[in-house]
């Protein structure tokens, strides 16, 4: 069956804006070394893309801006409007290396690197006798 890989998402608080919000699919894969997280944000480029990591809370945003006509035309017929924004939020563990992460999008789709956090090691103790 076939969906719309653009759906607007459900708002999680007041939106101010007059346009749609779209929630982008997206696929997570891990490694032994990182988490793979990969999303589908067509139209968004790197300089409409935000992404914010603030204590454990990963935010996506994309904004599209609308796409113009060219001189002497109208549209008459549209199934396919991407204008409007794109928002995705995870909760990210502390055992995620926050420094290193790293983030790429090409043709509309955004590759992120979040690579997991050294283990410390257990570490023995010496007791000294006074």
């Amino acid at each position: 069956m076939y969906t719309n890989r653009m759906e607007e998402s459900k708002p999680n608080g007041e939106r101010i804006q007059n346009r749609p919000t779209f929630y982008p699919y997206t696929d997570i894969y891990e490694n032994e070394n990182a988490l793979i997280l990969v999303a589908e944000m067509p139209g968004v480029d790197e300089k409409s893309l935000d992404i914010c990591l603030e204590k454990e809370i990963l935010t996506i945003k994309g904004h599209i801006e609308e796409s113009k006509l060219e001189e002497g035309y109208r549209c008459i017929h549209s199934e396919y409007s991407p204008t409007g924004d794109y928002e995705r939020i995870f909760t990210v563990s502390d055992q995620i290396d926050s420094e290193k992460i790293e983030a790429a999008i090409k043709n509309g789709v955004l590759k992120m690197i979040l690579p997991k956090a050294k283990k410390s090691k257990a570490k023995k103790i010496n007791v000294k006798v006074e």
